[in-house]
C-alpha cells in the first residue's frame, strides 16, 4: 500500500477489494485487501515489532520465525530497504487441528505477519488471510479452521 498525503491513501492492487476506514490516532488507516488485511499505526518500526508480538501472544499465537528483511536484502544483494520484518504467527491450538486434518498443510503454515516502515514514525501491519490461503486446499474441514485463525488474526490487526 502507497500513502499519498495525509488521509487519502493510494491502492494499487488492481482488481483487489479495498474497504478503508479512517481511525483516530494512532490507528489512522484500516484497509481489508483480498489476501491479506492491514493497518497503518502511528509509532516506530522497533516498538511497533514488540507491539505486534504482545498482541498475537494476547490472542494465543507464538511468533516462530522472525525474519529482518532490510537486513537479509542488505546482506545478500547489498542493497538498501527499508525496516520491513516478517513475522510467522502460530497458534498451536489451530496449527495442531489442522495438522490432524490435512498432514501437509504445514506448507501453509506459518500465519504471516509483516510490519514495514511506511515512512517515519509510520508503520503497516499486515497479516495473511488464512481463508484465501486454504482455498488453494479442496478441504473443507480445513475452511473452518481457517475461518477462525482468520477472525483471531483480524481481532489483533484492529486491535493495535
Amino acid at each position: 500500500m502507497a500513502s499519498g498525503s495525509f488521509g487519502q491513501p493510494e491502492f494499487n492492487d488492481v482488481g483487489s477489494s479495498v474497504n478503508v476506514t479512517l481511525c483516530s490516532a494512532p490507528q489512522i488507516v484500516e484497509a481489508s485487501v483480498a489476501y491479506y488485511f492491514s493497518k497503518i499505526l502511528e509509532m516506530p518500526f522497533d516498538k511497533a515489532i514488540q507491539h505486534v508480538t504482545d498482541a498475537l501472544a494476547a490472542k494465543g499465537f507464538g511468533v516462530l520465525t522472525t525474519i529482518d528483511v532490510q537486513a537479509t536484502m542488505k546482506k545478500k544483494l547489498n542493497v538498501e530497504f527499508r525496516p520491513y520484518t516478517i513475522l510467522g504467527a502460530c497458534n498451536p491450538d489451530f496449527a495442531h487441528k489442522a495438522l490432524q486434518i490435512e498432514d501437509a498443510i504445514g506448507t501453509m503454515l506459518p500465519c504471516n505477519v509483516v510490519v514495514q516502515e511506511i515512512s517515519k514514525g509510520m508503520v503497516e501491519v499486515s497479516a495473511v488471510d488464512p481463508v484465501a490461503s486454504m482455498m488453494a486446499v479442496k478441504n473443507p474441514k480445513l475452511a473452518a479452521i481457517a475461518g477462525d485463525v482468520k477472525d483471531q488474526l483480524q481481532q489483533v490487526v484492529s486491535g493495535l
